[in-house]
């Protein structure tokens, strides 16, 4: 009788916890939330044309005494030789190419043999070549499609022009560019802080997201000396695609002759009839123009033509003459080095020697004399005329390729100013 009773005793304590949790489970204010586990996906990385995830993956690149052989020993290929691999791959890859310092990529495969599954190479980075040897060995070349993007920008310079392009994250290589462009109509050492430009180029994207650089200039200006000097490519021959830079009137930027035999340059003497010679220490004519440079500073030949003379005396130090047609001749002195020689064709900006102190001078320059029809004249007076004026049949085809890319530079350079 008593078990009886203590058996019903615990059966109601027990259901009466159990009605009393369930109670409170119901009765939970609205502030309280039950925990939820979340789970987050790993993002998914695809290079190459394989699922990173997939794989076991190292990345390096190739060092010295690095070969195709010694990167595949060592390697859990499995019993493939490396003589099969090159002569299988060899059509299509060729390894003798990989050079120190590009990236090569390894996938293995993640179980706990880690064999390997792909090798990887990039020589640059629009093209990939791939070893795979999942199922049997196969090599494929692939090129990355490259995306061109227009840009068009304005500033004025605060110091060098590589700077200012620089501060617009704009690739270094657009400023060497420019340099040639105008080198026959600006001294960009004579550019001065607040002077304004615009430029319109395209670059280069990989994948639509690798930035790879400057691809081409379609068009600039450049204030310069009070004027606005702008630059348009054309091709005169569409056949030929030879590109040539002119401005907004058709007149060709290029000339016959370059504005001086140096990239950068430095006046230090002007031609004149009466100067103070600073070896000779007499008054006498000096009959060029000096430009100081360190020494071997390349001396680019300002124009083409045939070398007509070269050699030492002991005035002009190591000399070289070129000779460009019945009317003009140019020299240059006190080189460090002559590499023209004597019969030799040059073609303009084609370097002819280095900048030296030979011969009488007082430090490393070179002295550039010119001669029209036999007579020694001031370059730098001299109104010489263009290598290859716009032909009048091409000046519509020109005005209507110019016209909308000066107005966009204008529009961005009126914007930009006006800020």
């Amino acid at each position: 009788m008593f078990n009886r009773l203590k058996s019903n005793f615990l059966k109601k304590v027990t259901l009466f916890i159990i009605v009393l949790f369930s109670l409170l489970s119901c009765n939970r204010t609205e502030n309280e939330t039950e925990e939820v586990v979340v789970s987050i996906p790993q993002p998914v990385i695809e290079q190459f044309g394989f699922k990173f995830s997939d794989f076991n993956v190292s990345y390096d690149t190739i060092r010295r005494g690095d070969t195709f052989g010694s990167i595949m020993e060592g390697q859990n290929s499995g019993d493939k030789q490396v003589y099969d691999i090159v002569q299988k791959v060899k059509d299509t890859f060729d390894v003798r190419i990989m050079r120190i310092g590009k990236p090569f990529t390894l996938l293995r495969s993640k179980d706990r043999y880690k064999k390997l599954q792909a090798f990887i190479y990039q020589p640059d980075r629009g093209t990939y070549y791939v070893v795979d040897f999942r199922d049997s060995v196969a090599v494929h070349k692939r090129i990355r499609p490259i995306l061109i993007k227009q840009r068009t920008i304005a500033g004025s310079l605060d110091g060098s022009l590589s700077e200012a392009l620089n501060k617009q994250r704009v690739d270094g290589a657009l400023a060497s560019k420019l340099t040639k462009v105008y080198a026959w109509s600006i001294d960009f050492f004579k550019l001065k802080k607040g002077d304004k430009f615009g430029i319109t180029f395209t670059e280069r994207y990989i994948d639509d997201t690798i930035y790879d650089g400057v691809d081409s200039l379609k068009a600039a200006f450049f204030e310069y000396k009070g004027k606005t000097i702008y630059a348009f490519p054309f091709a005169q021959n569409e056949a030929s695609g030879k590109l040539d830079y002119y401005d907004e009137e058709g007149k060709a930027l290029k000339n016959f002759f370059l504005k001086a035999p140096l990239k950068f340059v430095n006046i230090t003497s002007h031609y004149t009839k009466n100067r103070f010679h600073p070896v000779q220490l007499i008054w006498k004519a000096h009959k060029g123009t000096d430009y100081a440079a360190p020494t071997g500073t390349p001396i680019m030949t300002t124009a083409s033509g045939v070398v007509e003379q070269t050699g030492y005396t002991a005035g002009n130090g190591n000399f070289v003459k070129v000779k460009h047609d019945r009317t003009y001749s140019t020299q240059y002195l006190h080189m460090s080095k002559i590499i023209a020689r004597r019969g030799q064709h040059v073609n303009q900006g084609d370097v002819i020697g280095k900048v030296g102190s030979t011969g009488l001078a007082t430090g490393p320059h070179v002295c550039y004399r010119f001669w029209k029809n036999g007579v020694q004249v001031d370059a730098l007076r001299l109104k010489l005329p263009n290598s290859e004026p716009m032909d009048r049949r091409n000046l519509p085809r020109f005005m209507v390729q110019m016209k909308p890319l000066k107005r966009e530079l204008d529009s961005i350079s009126n914007l930009t100013y006006k800020r």
